[in-house]
């Protein structure tokens, strides 16, 4: 019997309905004590550079007041290592942004970016912060990955997740499984997200060494008539499934 897949709730969406009326609530902050209350293990949040849903001022008070690892997903833009050097999350994943896109569409070019890259994860690294990078799930950038000496990586499920039909969803699924055993047997830490609801969540947890689930817009959907208590309560209880 092996430990049940850590879930952290990325409570971004919460703020994009605050953002949408320029109000004070709801507030990501608050939903984050109500997600923890009904058991997630950790909460993310992504500061992007439009600052479209998460502010400052809300990492911040989630930096002061959390119980459980605050997980804070940047860009790796010298901006965003200093304001991570001083507001100190437990984690930090460093994803790809443009400005353009409705949401992260794919895993960092490790390989292409590995100069850049090497002195963001050290200065995070040196200063306590748990570092983890959210990559494709290729051999290749799991590689660049390793020599770049981080301890985590989140495989990227997105193509997962908007794979149509059983066959294709599977073909992906096997290149998950592919990436998160060499990962393991590279001595790294593998999390995963994006994408997952409560319909497609299932198989995943069927990933060898699967350590962290990082779940966010379907959980805020399903909390607009379930509540988020109750929404994270119910992806929890799919979790614990793995434990069995």
């Amino acid at each position: 019997m092996g430990s049940a897949i850590r879930l952290g709730v990325n409570v971004d969406h919460v703020a994009t309905i605050r953002e949408a009326r320029g109000t004070t609530y709801p507030d990501p902050v608050e939903a984050a004590s109500s997600a923890i209350g009904a058991g997630a293990d950790g909460i993310t949040v992504h500061l992007r550079e439009d600052r479209r849903h998460i502010q400052e001022r809300d990492v911040q008070l989630l930096c002061k007041n959390l119980k459980v690892p605050l997980n804070l997903e940047m860009a790796g833009t010298q901006a965003m290592v200093e304001f991570a050097l001083q507001v100190r999350p437990k984690k930090c994943c460093i994803v790809p942004e443009k400005r353009q896109e409705l949401t992260t569409e794919g895993g960092l070019d490790v390989c292409r970016g590995s100069s850049i890259l090497r002195p963001i994860c050290a200065k995070l690294a040196d200063s306590g912060i748990e570092v983890s990078l959210f990559i494709d799930p290729l051999v290749e950038q799991i590689e660049a990955a390793v020599e770049l000496g981080v301890p985590v990586i989140e495989l990227h499920t997105g193509t997962y997740a908007e794979a149509k039909g059983t066959e294709a969803q599977s073909n992906e699924l096997i290149k998950l499984f592919a990436a998160s055993k060499f990962a393991t047997e590279a001595h790294l830490q593998v999390n995963a997200g994006h994408g997952l609801n409560y319909e497609n969540v299932t198989r995943i947890l069927s990933i060898p060494n699967l350590e962290e689930l990082n779940i966010g817009h379907s959980i805020v959907a399903r909390a607009m008539s379930a509540g988020i208590a109750q929404a994270v309560r119910e992806m929890k209880n799919i979790l614990r499934k793995s434990d069995s």
